[in-house]
């Protein structure tokens, strides 16, 4: 399918066109087998043309990235706004962030092996994902102490330890890992929340 971009078109929808074309082929034929080349042909375009939007062929993978976390991000503000203890509310987002995270592996290998390049090259994509995930953690347990729900002194802190705790289910590498070694990530999730609900959690 071709997607011709036209001499006055608007710059954010080139942007949005290049980035849509360059998924298309990330996820039919990976992302380290597409060339710019590629991208700028399927659009009717020269690659200093495609240039013009992205200086390289990384900007173009760091900006597909960016689309991918923010669809684990999204996930997470949508369950934190719901109107569930907070206790709850932490148990659907890290049993929803596991499983996102499984099923790019499983259904979207090409994603899944596109996050683990940026995980492995460190870049600043992952790194702002990371601080966002932890904001969000963070503002509910927060919200939790504040109901008198959770006893917890310091819930930046405790957000971080969370997310540490919870690295082995949410980290691509290791899931991909799990997976391939045949273990039950689902029932290590199931006992590792138990275990930090009710650290968080106000004893009885």
């Amino acid at each position: 399918m071709n997607h011709p971009v036209g001499p006055r078109t608007d710059p954010d929808e080139v942007r949005a066109r290049i980035l849509e074309v360059a998924e298309a082929h990330f996820r039919r034929i990976g992302y380290h087998k597409t060339s710019v080349a590629d991208i700028a042909s399927e659009l009717g375009m020269s690659r200093a043309n495609v240039y013009r939007f992205f200086s390289s062929r990384d900007a173009i993978n760091e900006s597909i990235c960016r689309q991918v976390v923010n669809e684990v991000a999204d996930i997470a503000v949508a369950i934190a706004r719901t109107n569930v203890p907070a206790l709850e509310k932490l148990d659907r987002l890290l049993t929803a962030v596991h499983q996102h995270n499984k099923t790019k592996l499983i259904k979207e290998r090409s994603m899944h092996d596109l996050i683990v390049a940026a995980l492995r090259e460190n870049r600043a994509v992952i790194k702002a994902h990371v601080e966002r995930m932890l904001e969000i953690l963070e503002a509910i347990i927060r919200e939790g102490t504040e109901a008198g729900e959770l006893k917890v002194e310091d819930p930046a802190e405790a957000a971080r330890a969370v997310n540490a705790a919870f690295t082995p289910f949410f980290h691509p590498i290791l899931i991909e890992h799990c997976v391939q070694h045949g273990e039950d990530t689902e029932a290590g999730l199931r006992t590792q929340i138990r275990f930090d609900l009710k650290a968080l959690g106000k004893s009885n």
